[in-house]
């Protein structure tokens, strides 16, 4: 049940969720406000078809009255005309006129002509529904009555119709149905939340896009797809990645021009040296001048690691750890790969190959031997490369990647350069891995490299 909510919680505080709850929102306000301005309509039509029988009625009584007035009266007092009666002066109701009825009555007759008509309750009009003793089918309903009161004047006298329709029903509500409404919020939300996942999947492109780079200088740019905008930014970001790696392939080129240049004064400087007479001194000189040349050599490799001019291929990853450990073997080192995983990986070979090799030649170097090992982890396969040494510091684990950083004094030799571990680092980055150490609960360091399957 957490996990559900911890996912709900983040839902809602995502672009996508906030664009998706206000398009919910807006889309609901919407359609209610729809759905009530269509029921006013309907109600409002309703209303002017139930006037217009009244008026209709109202009319053809006057017309009625108008051409023979005897007979008229005659048949309704008699109740021989179908819907209207003539209402007894002693049992007559108050009439309270219908102000708009009455206006649109009067303005269909001759001028001059007094009329007024109200509402009245149906037992105003005191009608007898003809099939009240007869058995009926259940598709007939009990006559129900509207019941209109019309005023007039007729040879000075004053007289009252009662005009009885049938009642219309009245149409039913769309806002008091459950079951529409809840169709209507189901297809606003899940509207919403198309609508919300579409417009932030530029935003996800360029998101995963930024992963890629930070984990490798040499990814993909970014397919330039979608609205014109969203291209713009696309393209933006694709011409960064492009500066940033064309500003680190000039600062290689500077820093190899510089080692390549210097490669000239330190030859020179080593023929001079062996001109030395004093031997231990000449010995010591020397050793100087080597060490020198091969921190300016690992330098430049710590410039180059960061890039890569390699394709991308897929390999047995078991065949690299294996080959690696064979090869460390052949120089008599205590190098075993202990557990197979079975995975094959998309990766930069050759980067692959010279992270995990650091990795080994550091705990060769500091452990005085190294087990590998991979398995797999959902959708990332780990590799662990242990050694049996004295460990690390928590202190010097957090600067171990540093450059030039030497480990303790307790797992020093006293050689190297101090650049190992960053260059795997940096190679590990090349191929989106990422690399981190700890000290094994039995003994030892562990290096672990995630990789990415497929």
């Amino acid at each position: 049940m957490k996990p559900a909510i911890d996912r709900m919680v983040r839902f809602a505080g995502s672009l996508t969720g906030r664009i998706a709850m206000i398009l919910a929102v807006g889309i609901l306000i919407a359609s209610v406000g729809a759905l009530l301005i269509a029921e006013q309509g309907r109600r409002s039509e309703f209303m002017r078809i139930r006037d217009e029988r009244v008026i209709a009625s109202a009319l053809d009584v006057l017309a009625r009255l108008h051409r023979d007035p005897q007979g008229t009266l005659r048949n309704l007092s008699d109740g021989r005309l179908v819907g209207a009666h003539l209402v007894d002066g002693r049992t007559r109701p108050l009439i309270d006129p219908n102000s708009t009825l009455s206006e649109m009555l009067a303005a269909r007759r001759a001028p001059g002509v007094e009329v007024a008509i109200s509402p009245a309750p149906a037992t105003a009009c005191h009608v007898k529904d003809p099939l009240q003793e007869r058995p009926r089918t259940a598709g007939i309903q009990p006559l129900v009555l509207d019941c209109w009161l019309m005023a007039t004047v007729l040879d000075g006298s004053s007289l009252v119709v009662a005009l009885n329709l049938p009642q219309l029903p009245a149409p039913p509500s769309w806002t008091t149905d459950r079951l529409f409404l809840l169709l209507v919020i189901a297809a606003a939300l899940a509207l919403s939340l198309i609508v919300a996942r579409l417009a932030t999947a530029p935003l996800r492109r360029l998101s995963a896009a930024a992963d890629a780079f930070a984990r490798s200088i040499d990814a993909e740019p970014v397919l330039e797809t979608g609205p014109t905008d969203v291209r713009a930014a696309l393209a933006t970001f694709n011409l960064m990645q492009e500066r940033v790696r064309a500003g680190l392939r000039e600062r290689t080129r500077i820093l190899a021009a510089i080692s390549h240049d210097l490669q000239t004064p330190l030859t020179r400087l080593r023929l001079r040296l062996e001109q030395v007479e004093d031997e231990p001194l000449r010995e010591r000189l020397v050793a100087d001048l080597s060490a020198t040349l091969a921190m300016m050599k690992r330098g430049l490799d710590l410039a180059r690691s960061g890039e890569s001019g390699e394709d991308w291929s897929t390999v047995d990853l078991d065949s690299v750890l294996s080959s690696i450990a064979d090869d460390a073997a052949e120089f008599g080192h205590a190098v075993r790969f202990t557990q197979p995983c079975g995975e094959i990986v998309r990766v930069r070979p050759d980067a692959l190959t010279r992270c995990l090799s650091n990795l080994v030649d550091n705990a060769i170097k500091h452990g005085g031997d190294a087990h590998i090992a991979a398995r797999r982890a959902g959708k990332t396969v780990i590799v662990t490369v242990r050694d049996h040494g004295p460990g690390m510091s928590e202190d010097m684990l957090a600067h171990a990647f540093d450059p030039f950083v030497r480990a303790d004094t307790s797992r020093s030799s006293g050689d190297g350069t101090g650049i190992g571990l960053t260059i795997a680092r940096a190679q590990a980055a090349a191929i989106g891995g990422h690399i981190s150490l700890a000290n094994h609960p039995g003994g030892g360091l562990e290096a672990t490299l995630a990789l990415r399957k497929g």
